[in-house]
């Protein structure tokens, strides 16, 4: 019986371990640092999300019958910090998301491609948020004002633009740095070329690397 329990847990531990190793939690870091860095809401990590959220369950199972079994309580405690770790970047990532929903939720419900890039619960959350906002206002401050200035996303009637809706700032200066070695491209709004090497890093306007973020050949700093 002894010797089935202390199979269990080494096959426990080398289960755990195998889980650490995977590059799982440096892609989930990654995706933090791009998602805190970048000035739009970028694509939702669908897959990504879903694996570190199994891992997260699994290793709270596996500290939790490491703790019940009179491991030694300072492994449990490292477990428990890289469990720590892993939570503390998942939670992070979805609140900086949810925070760039709410600041920019009229320019999200007025594109369809932003829209793509969002999970189905953050299309919900996008759409709540932007109801509950036209209601407010439509209540506490458009109702009181000038027909010519009822209008949630135009200053007035006689405006060709919807120049009342918050939109990312593209040509906001990032750090970044490359994968891989990117060959000469054009910067946005300029003549010049620009070559990135692996690991090179850059201060460069976003909107000239956008589509290179988005395909993950470049991260964000």
């Amino acid at each position: 019986m002894a010797s089935e329990t202390g199979e269990g847990s080494t096959a426990g531990i080398d289960d755990y371990e195998t889980l650490i190793s995977t590059t799982d939690v440096e892609l989930l870091k990654k995706a933090w640092r791009n998602e805190k860095a970048a000035p739009e809401i970028l694509r939702f990590e669908t897959s990504l999300i879903q694996r570190s959220r199994g891992q997260i369950q699994l290793m709270e199972e596996t500290i939790e019958e490491y703790a019940s079994s009179g491991i030694d309580p300072l492994t449990v405690s490292l477990y428990q910090m890289d469990l720590d770790r892993v939570q503390y970047l998942l939670r992070s990532y979805l609140r900086i998301r949810l925070q760039k929903i709410e600041k920019y939720m009229s320019h999200i419900s007025k594109s369809s491609e932003v829209q793509s890039r969002l999970s189905e619960q953050e299309k919900v959350f996008a759409r709540r948020c932007a109801d509950d906002m036209e209601r407010h206002l439509e209540d506490s401050v458009l109702s009181k004002l000038p027909d010519n200035y009822r209008d949630i996303v135009k200053q007035s009637i006689i405006s060709e633009e919807n120049d009342m809706i918050p939109e990312p700032q593209l040509d906001t200066f990032v750090v970044c740095k490359s994968r891989r070695f990117l060959g000469p491209f054009q910067l946005v709004g300029s003549d010049e070329l620009l070559e990135m090497k692996p690991d090179e890093l850059c201060i460069i306007h976003y909107n000239s690397i956008r589509e290179r973020v988005q395909e993950g050949d470049i991260d964000l700093v």
